[in-house]
């Protein structure tokens, strides 16, 4: 008796755009019976530009397995294309390691739409170079990590984080506000897989109390970036940023209110994106579907 399997899974492609790609795609997936629920598409240049694609599908009561699958579309479709492709099911839950150091209001927001069923991942830990958020976190049931980090021990106790992240299968790492720059050793670990959460006014007031240099600036904008972390600081390809208008009425209060609510708000649609697989990172851009 042969096994039957159903499965849902989400495609991301890019490869040099041409004639009958999405066809080509399109017809593999019918020929196996696989109905195709949604399609998104990105070309830079019609003639000599990258194409990016992402489809989700579902394969209902059929003989052809997720490894089957693969292979199958790795021989037929993507290598005759020169695709650079990856595919994920939504079964599949991530599973998210948080880093945060003092400020507790990306943990929170992260913690609270995790136990509301917004986040669809598993968050096996919380790594922090304080302990001032342990009580936080372990109400939520999360095992929480402290590692200080000081000049001398900062790779020892980074090894012991990429120690504890393996241990727990890690799939990405958020930074909710970790003040501490992660070395190449955690970085390569994890490429494209590492997402940070920082003020947009970098980089006119980069470093300490950014708010009260853009105050005594006058600025009428502030706002948040959620970006993949490079060895390049804050340089990595962006994924969702967000801005709020502010005037001469706004106190420095004010603007690290407004501001911890937008860098909340960017985190999560950041977070949300990566785990629906809808961001495709090309360089040092990102698409997103």
């Amino acid at each position: 008796m042969k096994t039957a399997y159903t499965f849902t899974g989400r495609l991301l492609i890019c490869c040099a755009d041409r004639p009958g790609i999405v066809a080509r795609v399109s017809q593999f997936l019918y020929a196996l019976g696989a109905n195709i629920l949604d399609a998104s598409q990105h070309s830079t240049d019609p003639k000599e530009g990258l194409f990016f694609m992402r489809m989700v599908f579902q394969l209902e009561h059929s003989d052809t397995s997720r490894e089957a699958f693969e292979a199958s579309f790795r021989e037929t479709v993507a290598n005759p294309l020169q695709m650079d492709w990856h595919i994920d099911y939504p079964d599949h839950r991530k599973r998210l390691g948080i880093f945060v150091s003092a400020y507790d209001h990306c943990l929170q927001e992260l913690l609270w739409r995790w136990r509301s069923g917004e986040l669809a991942v598993d968050i096996p830990l919380v790594i922090s170079n304080h302990e001032s958020l342990r009580g936080i976190t372990e109400s939520f049931g999360i095992p929480f990590h402290y590692l200080p980090v000081t000049k001398e021990n900062k790779t020892a106790q980074e090894a012991q984080a990429l120690t504890l992240l393996t241990a727990a299968g890690i799939d990405f790492i958020v930074l909710a506000r970790y003040m501490q720059i992660l070395s190449p050793l955690i970085v390569s670990s994890m490429p494209g897989r590492i997402i940070n959460i920082h003020h947009s006014f970098l980089p006119a007031f980069a470093g300490a109390r950014p708010y009260q240099h853009a105050y005594t600036r006058g600025v009428k904008l502030i706002g948040a970036t959620a970006h993949y972390v490079t060895n390049e600081l804050d340089e990595g390809p962006i994924i969702e940023q967000d801005v709020a208008r502010v005037s001469h009425r706004h106190a420095v209060e004010d603007l690290v209110l407004l501001g911890k609510d937008i860098e909340r708000q960017v985190l999560t649609r950041a977070v949300k994106a990566h785990i629906d697989d809808r961001v495709i990172v090309h360089g040092n851009k990102t698409i997103v579907f």
